[in-house]
């Protein structure tokens, strides 16, 4: 892997993750929220429903070196149908690498679904993984895990308080968000995301949605922390200004 900003150089994922402390930047209302995604060259979010078929080993590389360093992990239920997940940080090395930079042993799984419609039958909620659900619905989920919570919002989901209930009833300090679009827009309409990871792989679909979708309330600018480059994918971090 070549770092191309701001100093070139040979490096790696693991080297360019291992000073990247995000939980540091926590303010005292909410935690510090990175967005991470991959994209084709044309800003397609997915390929035939699915972002994983997007980019490449290093692309997972980087997605799971940045789960190891934020106490949590929001997704939206579209991306929980799609995607499927199991266990967030699967390598034991990786959890015990975790706890010793002072972050808990597996991250929080924070899934936003304002009807609760979530494929239960996946490995996440029955791995024994601490997942938080933020939920409109009124109906109560299966009979599940006891490390499963919901916490229930009247009308529609309030991100602001959600991520707020976060950072002072569950002390996360660092919350990474893997999407979807709609999620994606919607925190960035609040104003609540500080960076951004993005992943642009040399493929063109021509269809599917852009990493983000929705209007904005105005344009929002960002500032290049770093781009890299493993053959012809290009991994920029942006922090917004």
């Amino acid at each position: 892997m070549r770092r191309l900003l701001p100093d070139p150089g040979e490096t790696t994922v693991e080297q360019q993750l291992d000073g990247y402390r995000p939980w540091e930047e926590a303010g005292g209302e909410r935690p510090h929220l990175a967005m991470n995604f991959a994209a084709t060259v044309d800003g397609r979010a997915t390929i035939d429903g699915r972002s994983g078929k997007i980019g490449s080993a290093t692309d997972t590389a980087m997605l799971v070196g940045l789960r190891t360093r934020f106490d949590a992990v929001m997704i939206g239920a579209g991306t929980m149908r799609a995607e499927r997940y199991g266990r967030v940080v699967g390598d034991q090395a990786k959890r015990e690498r975790r706890e010793r930079l002072g972050l808990p042993h597996d991250p929080l799984v924070v899934i936003v679904s304002g009807r609760l419609d979530l494929p239960w039958d996946a490995p996440l909620f029955s791995d024994g993984s601490r997942v938080l659900i933020f939920t409109a619905a009124e109906e109560e989920p299966p009979a599940l895990a006891s490390s499963v919570r919901v916490v229930r919002h009247q009308g529609g989901i309030d991100l602001t308080a959600a991520l707020r209930h976060l950072r002072q009833e569950r002390g996360v300090r660092s919350l990474l968000c893997e999407g979807g679009p709609r999620l994606h827009s919607q925190l960035w309409s609040l104003g609540l995301v500080d960076e951004l990871f993005l992943t642009v792989a040399p493929k063109l679909t021509g269809a599917g949605p852009s990493i983000l979708e929705g209007e904005l309330p105005g344009v929002a600018d960002l500032e290049l922390e770093w781009l890299l480059a493993e053959g012809s994918e290009l991994f920029g971090r942006y922090r917004r200004r």
